[in-house]
Parts: C-alpha cells; sequence; structure tokens
C-alpha cells in the first residue's frame, strides 16, 4: 500500500480516537441560570448541587430574589434559562408575554410567624401581630409572601399596621432574628432553615392561603435542552424529596 492511500486511513483512525476520548458535547461544558425565588435558597442549592453531581461538567448558576424583582429582572432582558416562581400571579407575567413555556406545579408553601428566640412580645397567634406596640414585618404585596399576607388579613378580618414591608421573604427573616421585628409573617420552610435563630409560631389560619410555586424553561434561554432538563429534575423523585424535606407541600 502506497503512502499516499495509507495516511488518510492513519488520519481517519486517529479522528476516531480523539472523538472517542472527548466528553459528550451534552455533558460538558454547560451552563445555565436559574433564577428562583428567595424561599427556595435552601432547597434548590441542594438540588443544583444533585444535578451537576449527576451531571459532570455541567453549572446551574442560581439567583435568588422575590419572585416580583426577578419578573422585572427577565422582562427587562436579564440573561436567565429558567424561573421559579412563589405564585402562579408572578409566573402569569411572563407567560402572558411569550417569555416563558409551559409552567409545572412543583411545590406549596404557608406562612407561618417568626419571633426572635425568646419571643420578647409574647407572639401567640395571628391576631397578635396587630397588637398596639408589636414591631411587625411582613412582605410587600406585589411578592408572593406579602399576596398571602394580605389575603390572610382578609380572611381573618385582622389587619396589620407593620414597621415595613420588605421585598422577599429572606429580608423579613433577617430582621427578625436579628432583633429588629418582634414578629415576621414567613414560610414554614424559611423558620425550618433558619434552625435556632428564630421560633416559629403556626397558627391555623395560615391554611388559608396556600401558594403554589411553579417553575418553567424561559423562551429566551441559551440553552432550552439543559432547561428542560432541570425543570424536570425539580418535579422528579429528587428534587420532590429534597423540597419535601425542607418543608414545602406537595405541589
Amino acid at each position: 500500500m502506497t503512502a499516499r492511500r495509507v495516511l488518510p486511513l492513519i488520519a481517519a483512525a486517529l479522528l476516531v480516537v480523539l472523538t472517542a476520548c472527548a466528553p459528550a458535547a451534552t455533558t460538558l461544558g454547560q451552563t445555565i441560570t436559574v433564577f428562583a425565588a428567595a424561599s427556595l435558597k435552601s432547597s434548590f442549592t441542594q438540588i443544583a448541587t444533585a444535578y451537576e453531581s449527576e451531571h459532570p461538567g455541567t453549572t446551574i448558576t442560581l439567583n435568588f430574589a422575590g419572585s416580583s424583582d426577578l419578573v422585572t429582572q427577565i422582562t427587562e432582558g436579564a440573561p436567565a434559562d429558567v424561573f421559579a416562581s412563589a405564585d402562579s400571579i408572578n409566573m402569569a407575567k411572563l407567560t402572558d408575554s411569550d417569555l416563558a413555556e409551559q409552567p409545572i406545579d412543583f411545590a406549596t408553601n404557608t406562612l407561618t410567624i417568626a419571633v426572635p428566640p425568646a419571643n420578647p412580645a409574647g407572639i401567640e397567634g395571628f391576631a397578635d401581630l396587630a397588637r398596639p406596640g408589636v414591631k411587625t414585618v411582613v412582605c410587600a404585596p406585589q411578592v408572593p409572601c406579602g399576596a398571602a399576607t394580605a389575603q390572610l388579613e382578609t380572611t381573618t378580618g385582622v389587619t396589620l399596621t407593620p414597621v415595613s414591608e420588605e421585598s422577599s421573604v429572606t429580608d423579613v427573616l433577617g430582621k427578625v432574628s436579628s432583633g429588629e421585628a418582634d414578629a415576621g409573617l414567613v414560610y414554614v420552610t424559611d423558620v425550618r432553615s433558619a434552625g435556632t435563630s428564630v421560633q416559629g409560631i403556626p397558627f391555623p389560619e395560615s391554611t388559608e392561603a396556600v401558594n403554589r410555586y411553579p417553575i418553567a424553561a424561559l423562551a429566551a434561554s441559551r440553552n432550552p435542552a439543559l432547561a428542560s432538563s432541570f425543570t424536570q429534575y425539580v418535579t422528579g423523585s429528587l428534587g420532590q424529596k429534597i423540597l419535601q424535606e425542607s418543608g414545602f407541600g406537595a405541589p
């Protein structure tokens, strides 16, 4: 066999070897950015870590904030691939504008009262939050936890006069754990993740305002296949296990 005929065969063989040794394109060097409600910080951090472990070479970048703030960022062009909201109202702002694919509910959550560990104001129930002199902090109405608070005020007939309205539930929790507030309305999952820095005061009226959490891949995703894969992972068995261990209810 002449050199002219042998060289192309060698080149072809090398190409086969190099292709076989190269990591699969579907598993290496892919990144998506997930915008998620602040109340999902602990559980989504665990889910992203588990996903990356099962998909070597994949990076899940997380951005947590109040759902309404995240919607504003997305509509203004912030690069994001997946959105997980703490309510359907904020998700609808994106689906109505064709900025998100069809969402899937993946969890539920309810409010509880968070107080400093010593409970200095002696809070025992929802009505106590309206007592004169009690420094209560809640979420702003446009935030899902604030909308749930407003719904509870309507249901119970108790009108709150908060000393401040925060843009995310984690900000409410921070003011309680630091002692700046006597009490705050946060999610059950927030009290669980806060450990001993706050005390949770459950109240029966909380079941009157249940927030459903939807997740969707975004229409402008730079990697729609990976965005869809992560979304399915959240709604799958391991994602659901992590969420329920964090205190979230079934969707």
